[in-house]
C-alpha cells in the first residue's frame, strides 16, 4: 500500500520551469491522502491563469502513479497568488501592482490594459484597474461605466464592471470637460487614487499609465513599489522608438520588465481572413531581443475589438475565440507568470 511518505518523495521530482524548484519544496502540494490505492492531493498554483497548468497537473500524475500500488490519482487544482512587494501604508491588500505604459499614444496601452484584466478574471482573479491617464481616460467607456463611485469610510469605492475595480478620473468629470490642470494637481490625484481608494484584497491592481516617461510614471514608482511593467508598441519603427524609452526608463527605475507586447500586429479580414502587415511586422519582437527582455506575444487587428470597446464589453468578453481574444488570454497568463516568478524567485 503506497504512504504519504512515498508520494511525497514522488512528487519532488516534478519542478516548476520557471522557478526551478520541486513543487514540495514551494509549498503547491498539500493535503495528500490516501484510500487504499487511491492517492488525492491538492495542486495549488501560483495564479490560476498559468500558462502550464495542464502541464503541471499531468507530470503530478505520472510521479503519483509511478509509486508501487497506486491505483487512482485524484488531483485538486487552485490557485493562490503569492504576494509581490508592498508597502503596508499603501495598497495593503494588493498582490500586484503591474503598470501598462507606452512610449507614444495611439498604441492601443487601454484596450491591451482592459482585456489583459478581464482575461485574469475569467481566470479567476481578483483584478483592479487604475486608470491613470488623467487626461484622456479611456477606462469608463471600456467597460460601459457612466456613474460616480461612493465614499465609506472616507475612502473612495471603485466600481465594479465585468468583475473588474474601476477607478478613473472619467469617473469624477463630465466626459465633455476637459482636465485642465497642471502637474502637481496630477500628481496629487494619482496619489490619491493608490491611498485614499478602498482597492480591498485584489491579486492585480493594473494601472493604465498615460503616454511618455514624465512624472505620473515617476510619482507611480516612486509611491508604491511595482511588481513590473508591460510596455505596448505598434510594430513601426516610430512606435519602437518610443517603446525602447519607456522600456529605459523603467529599467533605470529598478522596475521589472515582464515584456513588450506588440499590438495591431496584423490586419485579419473579417471576410476572408487574409493577413495584411499594416504596419510592419515582428517590430517588437526584435525590440524586445535588442532590450534583452521578455516578448509577451501580438495581439492583431480585428473590428471586433474598436466594436467591443465601443460597447463597453472587452473582446476577451463578447468573442473569446477570436484572434485577438485567443492573444490577449495568452499575454494575460504570461503577465501573471511573470509576477509569480518575481514574488518568488530569491
Amino acid at each position: 500500500m503506497p504512504t504519504v511518505d512515498a508520494i511525497r518523495a514522488a512528487l519532488t521530482q516534478v519542478q516548476d520551469p520557471d522557478l526551478h524548484q520541486d513543487l514540495v519544496a514551494l509549498n503547491m502540494i498539500r493535503n495528500i491522502t490516501i484510500e487504499g490505492g487511491a492517492v488525492a492531493f491538492d495542486l495549488v498554483l501560483t495564479t490560476g491563469a498559468c500558462p502550464v497548468k495542464k502541464q503541471l497537473e499531468d507530470e503530478c500524475r505520472a510521479a503519483a502513479r509511478s509509486v508501487a500500488g497506486v491505483t487512482a490519482v485524484e488531483i485538486r487544482v487552485s490557485a493562490e497568488v503569492p504576494k509581490g512587494p508592498s508597502r503596508q501604508d499603501v495598497l495593503p491588500g494588493v498582490r500586484h501592482v503591474i503598470g501598462v505604459g507606452s512610449g507614444k499614444g495611439g498604441v492601443g496601452k487601454s484596450t491591451v490594459t482592459a482585456n489583459l484584466a478581464c482575461a485574469l478574471v475569467k481566470h479567476g482573479a481578483h483584478v483592479g484597474i487604475l486608470d491613470a491617464d488623467i487626461y484622456g481616460p479611456s477606462m469608463p467607456m471600456m467597460f460601459g461605466v457612466n456613474r460616480q463611485p461612493f465614499i465609506h469610510n472616507k475612502k473612495m469605492v471603485p466600481l465594479m464592471s465585468h468583475g473588474v475595480h474601476l477607478i478613473s478620473m472619467g469617473f469624477l468629470v463630465d466626459d465633455q470637460q476637459p482636465v485642465i490642470w497642471r502637474g502637481p494637481m496630477i500628481m496629487g490625484a494619482l496619489k490619491q487614487f493608490l491611498t485614499d481608494v478602498d482597492w480591498g484584497e485584489l491579486d492585480y491592481l493594473l494601472v493604465d499609465l498615460p503616454p511618455g516617461t514624465g512624472d505620473i510614471q515617476m510619482t507611480l514608482i516612486q509611491t508604491v513599489p511595482l511588481a513590473g511593467c508591460v510596455v505596448v508598441s505598434t510594430p513601426q519603427a516610430v512606435a519602437l522608438l518610443d517603446a525602447r524609452r519607456s522600456v529605459k526608463m523603467f529599467q533605470k527605475m529598478d522596475v521589472p520588465i515582464f515584456g513588450i507586447v506588440e499590438n495591431m500586429s496584423q490586419f485579419i479580414c473579417p471576410q476572408c481572413q487574409h493577413v495584411s502587415d499594416i504596419f510592419g511586422a515582428g517590430g517588437a519582437e526584435a525590440e524586445a531581443t535588442a532590450c534583452q527582455v521578455p516578448f509577451l506575444g501580438r495581439v492583431p487587428i480585428e473590428p471586433a475589438v474598436r466594436a467591443a470597446g465601443d460597447d463597453g464589453r472587452p473582446v476577451v468578453l463578447t468573442h473569446p475565440d477570436s484572434h485577438s481574444a485567443r492573444a490577449f488570454t495568452s499575454i494575460a497568463e504570461r503577465v501573471a507568470q511573470r509576477a509569480s516568478i518575481h514574488a518568488l524567485r530569491p
